[in-house]
């Protein structure tokens, strides 16, 4: 009986909506087409116009504005006054104002027109230039000339710090339509809810126009300071190593909040129409998110850490390297063509050693082996809030074109393809206790003064705890025993190199080029950030650790500074330890 008297509720609450929609929409109609509003239309007095909203500002964390809005002008003619149009293009031209654009936009206006817009998105200097010369005219007797000319302001996107985290925010054409980065996945609340109004059809009455609602405002992850250090560092380091780009990502691996995401090339946003000469061919807008490729020995921390939390290996299991090892049928030898010995796992991470990483793969046999890469996120994109996100590649068993010999070659990041955002959520996980978090740029929303954070989620727990503490012990060892140049005086830092070959279209790899990478976070036992550096084609050295690992270290220095991370010694007196 209940449930019957239930549903008879749910049935009546729909069916009342429904009216009360109906009965909307029914209004909406009958006072559109009213005889009152039939009337001013077919009179030509008003006339049915779409306005859009002011769109929201974007922030940075601490609060620097990262995209605004500028006020703009549209100019217009009134030719109801016969006005003298050499007067008026002499005017126009002494304003700054391009004459070719005028004239174009004259030569589209139809033939009995009474107002035109003679030009569009004025800067405000221009504009007033313009109307000094009008005010300077009145009174005279062909002062009327320019009388004729009605300006009428709006807003258009603005970038105060032109290029500065550019490859993050995207840009906003002169349609308000968001375009890459935070501008195109967020287009739609930034944008606000365009509102259609029935107003006066001369644009010389825009006073009586409406104030439409601005879209919301949003607050980044990004801190400004941390984003134009890491620019600058990038950018040094293109000159210093002649690589052709550079990518550095910034992320607190306990949060998955971006701190700072650069890559190269830049655009200064406040001139997005040379987005095709900054940007030819296929190039990315962000390599951060938008541009695979084989890591190389960066991700062999994901197979060790694959192997230490499935039991194949402990962090004592010796290795006798003799130089090669055959998988599948083929033979795979080190970076260097030798032999090292005897080797634990430790220095099989610090000696960078494909032979032993392919040994490791191979006794957690295949199954393990990609079961561990895909839930590290290795193949799939990992949602990131920015538009164009790729996922790269993970081949596995049963694919078509997989080979048993890719079971080797993968455990050493040959063969399989990542972004770095990828890589920095996989590498999250042994920074973070095991626990892999969601990347995201939104810090806030805000609307009607409420504010709205982005939560934190973790998306997957590929290994344990213990696994995620041991493997940083392990790669911090590492870098100590080599004398990485990563290192950073006062914090211990754990990470790793990575010198990959790149491959070619028909098969092989370039002899020529590497890309060269670095992963690192810290400090270990509290990690407030990790770092990833990629150099694509470094010309001055073939060596990650020699042209990547300095790069992590200069960033480092920076983050410890900005972000207020006391020495080690100091912090852990701090805790009592």
């Amino acid at each position: 009986m209940k449930q019957r008297l239930h549903a008879w509720r749910y049935l009546s609450t729909a069916f009342l909506l429904a009216v009360l929609g109906i009965a909307i929409l029914v209004q909406i109609v009958r006072i559109q087409n009213s005889p009152e509003v039939a009337s001013v239309i077919d009179q030509g007095n008003y006339v049915w116009k779409d306005y859009y909203p002011p769109r929201g500002e974007i922030y940075d964390r601490h609060g620097s504005l990262l995209a605004g809005n500028k006020t703009v002008y549209e100019i217009g003619l009134d030719l109801t006054v016969n006005p003298d149009m050499p007067t008026v293009m002499l005017a126009l031209q002494m304003s700054g104002l391009d004459l070719d654009e005028v004239n174009y936009r004259i030569s589209l206006a139809p033939v009995n027109a009474q107002y035109i817009i003679l030009d569009d998105f004025v800067s405000t200097d221009k504009a007033k230039q313009l109307m000094t010369l009008q005010e300077a005219a009145y009174g005279d007797p062909t002062g009327k000339n320019l009388d004729a000319i009605y300006f009428k302001a709006h807003y258009a996107r603005s970038y105060p710090e032109n290029d500065l985290a550019s490859n993050v925010l995207g840009f906003v054409t002169e349609d308000n339509h968001g375009y890459l980065g935070i501008e195109e996945k967020y287009d739609n609340i930034l944008a606000g809810i365009p509102v259609r109004m029935l107003v006066p059809a001369d644009p010389r009455r825009a006073t009586e126009y409406p104030t439409i609602p601005p879209g919301q405002t949003i607050i980044l992850t990004i801190d400004r300071e941390i984003q134009a250090a890491i620019e600058k560092i990038l950018d040094q380091a293109l000159v210093s190593t002649n690589a052709s780009s550079g990518t550095i990502v910034v992320m607190d691996p306990r949060s998955g909040e971006i701190l700072a995401m650069s890559s190269t090339p830049r655009l200064n946003l406040n001139d997005y129409q040379k987005i095709t000469t900054v940007f030819p061919g296929e190039t990315p807008f962000n390599r951060a998110i938008s541009q695979a490729y084989e890591p190389g020995s960066v991700s062999k921390i994901l197979t060790m850490a694959g192997a230490l939390d499935s039991g194949a290996v402990k962090p004592d299991t010796v290795f006798f390297d003799e130089g090669y090892i055959l998988v599948g049928g083929f033979r795979i030898v080190n970076w260097d063509g030798g032999a090292w010995g005897y080797q634990d796992m430790t220095g099989c991470l610090a000696n960078s050693l494909n032979v032993c990483l392919a040994w490791v793969s191979s006794k957690m046999e295949s199954e393990s082996f990609y079961s561990y890469m895909q839930r590290f996120g290795l193949g799939h994109a990992t949602g990131i809030d920015l538009a164009q996100e790729t996922s790269g590649r993970l081949k596995i068993p049963g694919d078509g074109d997989w080979r048993p010999v890719e079971l080797g070659t993968n455990a050493f990041g040959q063969g399989v393809s990542v972004t770095p955002i990828q890589m920095v959520v996989a590498a999250s996980a042994l920074a973070n206790d095991g626990k892999m978090v969601y990347p995201h740029v939104l810090y806030a929303q805000i609307q009607d003064g409420k504010q709205s954070n982005t939560r934190t989620q973790i998306v997957g727990t590929p290994i344990s705890a213990n696994t995620a503490h041991t493997i940083s012990e392990m790669l911090a060892n590492a870098l100590e025993t080599e004398s990485s140049a990563a290192l950073v005086p006062g914090y211990r830092i754990a990470g790793k190199t990575g010198t990959a070959q790149i491959p070619l279209a028909g098969g092989g790899y370039d002899e020529n080029d590497i890309n060269a990478s670095f992963i690192g976070w810290g400090p270990v036992n509290d990690p407030r950030f990790i770092v990833y550096v990629w150099l694509e084609k470094p010309q001055s050295n073939r060596a990650a650790s020699v042209v990547a690992a300095p790069i992590f270290k200069q960033v480092v220095e920076k983050l410890v500074v900005l972000m207020d991370v006391p020495p080690d010694a100091v912090r852990l007196q701090m805790i009592g330890r």
